[in-house]
């Protein structure tokens, strides 16, 4: 498997993915990873109407997900991974799907969180996992739209006291 795009936004398939980062990585599959959403039929239902035409849309648990990525079956295939957390990223590379780099999206707010950037807001524990990917040689991207300079995750952590 080809990984285009490996992507943090808890949106998921939404606008932004479905229309300008299928384009700007040329995937033909879209694989969003998430134990929770994978016991969950009618968003599963929803989010494969929402991939664009001519891109395949999967929704798999976390382990599974380390099954399809080393499924000869998909080797030649161009993917983008779609993850709700950094903590299911660990998650997967554990599983044996082998993660280079990140790109962070969004992260919704919830009680508790800290604001990071005006689309992410984190826990301590996902501020601590993205610290363990870095720490893993794994380049974290910041990046709402395909268009936005970069920012490197730990800086705005560091900035922000996290």
């Amino acid at each position: 498997m080809i990984l285009s795009l490996v992507r943090i936004d808890d949106r998921l398939i939404h606008g932004q993915v479905a229309t300008v980062w299928t384009k700007e990585t040329n995937v033909s599959r879209i694989i969003v990873v998430s134990d929770e959403v994978a016991q969950d039929e009618l968003r599963k239902t929803l989010l494969k109407q929402a991939a664009p035409p001519g891109v395949s849309a999967s929704i798999v648990d976390i382990a599974k997900a380390g099954r399809v990525y080393k499924n000869p079956k998909y080797e030649n295939d161009r993917c983008m991974l779609l993850f709700t957390t950094p903590l299911d990223v660990e998650r997967a590379i554990e599983e044996g799907v082998d993660i280079k780099e990140v790109n962070v999206g969004g992260i919704s707010y919830k009680d508790g969180k800290t604001k990071i950037t005006k689309a992410i807001f984190l826990s301590k524990e996902e501020a601590d996992s993205f610290r363990r990917l870095k720490e893993k040689g794994i380049k974290l991207d910041v990046r709402i739209v395909a268009s936005d300079n970069s920012e490197d995750m730990i800086k705005l952590l560091d900035e922000h006291d996290m």
